[in-house]
């Protein structure tokens, strides 16, 4: 009687490695892809601190985060450029009290999204009163010693895609 030897191992792996490369196909086939907004999209995640002292020639400042997300990556400008494209808007006035230059952020990859966080140096402003009370802006008030400052970011690509406008939380602005 002979005994017949079989090689069971390399049969399983066979089967192992064909099912295995299956499931990767399948989960590859069901995998989406999203397509993010060419559109900028800029989140505010908070200030380094919440009050300034109110002044004209950068007497104080905080940092302002955010995040942005821009689908076909075109965000910043090169370094010779002089075109701005952060703004953020004094919403006492509706006049734009900074604006910023972000870096020049390369094409890479076959989507070419990015998203990324900014964070910016903000100088303190001016207190600004009522016309009735006479006071100039920029004045120390015993009579009125804070100022709330509302600010609005928006942030602009390459293409000229303006993003959403993000209304940050108020700053305080200590007016003595």
């Amino acid at each position: 009687m002979s005994v017949k030897t079989f090689n069971i191992t390399k049969h399983y792996s066979i089967k192992a490695f064909l099912l295995l490369f299956i499931i990767c196909l399948v989960f590859s086939a069901c995998t989406k892809t999203t397509k993010t907004s060419e559109i900028p999209v800029l989140e505010f995640k908070g200030f380094s601190k919440s009050t300034m002292k109110q002044g004209a020639f950068q007497a104080d400042s905080l940092f302002i985060t955010l995040t942005f997300t821009d689908g076909d990556g075109d965000f910043g400008d090169q370094t010779s450029s002089t075109k701005t494209n952060i703004f953020i808007k004094d919403l006492r006035t509706n006049d734009t009290l900074s604006q910023y230059k972000a870096p020049f952020v390369p094409l890479e990859g076959v989507g070419n999204g990015i998203s990324g966080t900014i964070r910016i140096k903000l100088y303190s402003t001016c207190c600004r009163y009522e016309p009735s009370t006479g006071i100039v802006p920029c004045t120390p008030s015993l009579a009125f010693p804070t100022n709330i400052l509302p600010l609005e970011v928006e942030i602009e690509d390459r293409a000229g895609n303006k993003s959403n406008k993000v209304r940050l939380s108020d700053i305080t602005l200590l007016c003595q």
